[in-house]
């Protein structure tokens, strides 16, 4: 039997960390099950570069990551998405544009590394705590038996992840 491989996408505001990071962990974790997306509302056009780093020293590939705008998934052409789920409170309070396919979609807002200022080690700190956030948060999402839940189950499932997560914090 051939599973189908569902489409994930994640928005952030700024599409330049959080969401970056949250691609790069599912497409590592989900490999086979799951493919990961991400875009921003009003994306900074480039990535952080802690996030790039910090994923390279973790041995997660880097070179098809950009930071893009969530339109792009509305377009024919785009990937079916099957979920969606905003990484920041600012994406989550935002109007979104009307997603084809009607995708599952829930909230795991986390704080921004990116608005962390301080030293270099403050600030690899604070990606660091959002990876391992991330990793817990999103290694929960693959390892639901999504195909035996129906989408009501499943939608309360996920919104539990992400209410959970401020627990892992």
């Amino acid at each position: 039997m051939t599973l189908e491989t569902r489409n994930v996408l994640f928005i952030c505001t700024g599409n330049s960390a959080r969401s970056i990071l949250a691609e790069s962990i599912l497409n590592t974790l989900g490999v086979g099950r799951f493919r990961g997306f991400s875009a921003g509302s009003q994306p900074t056009g480039k990535l952080s570069p802690n996030a790039v780093t910090l994923l390279k020293s973790l041995n997660h590939p880097t070179a098809n990551l950009r930071s893009k705008n969530w339109l792009e998934f509305t377009q024919p052409g785009a990937p079916a998405l099957h979920f969606i789920f905003t990484v920041c409170d600012q994406a989550a309070g935002e109007t979104c544009p009307i997603w084809p396919g009607k995708p599952i979609s829930a909230h795991w807002g986390l704080p921004d590394p990116a608005a962390v200022t301080g030293s270099q080690e403050t600030i690899a700190g604070a990606f660091s705590e959002t990876y391992r956030l991330l990793n817990q948060i999103i290694g929960a999402f693959v390892s639901l038996p999504i195909d035996s839940l129906d989408k009501h189950e499943l939608q309360e499932r996920l919104e539990k992840i992400g209410s959970d997560h401020r627990e892992l914090a």
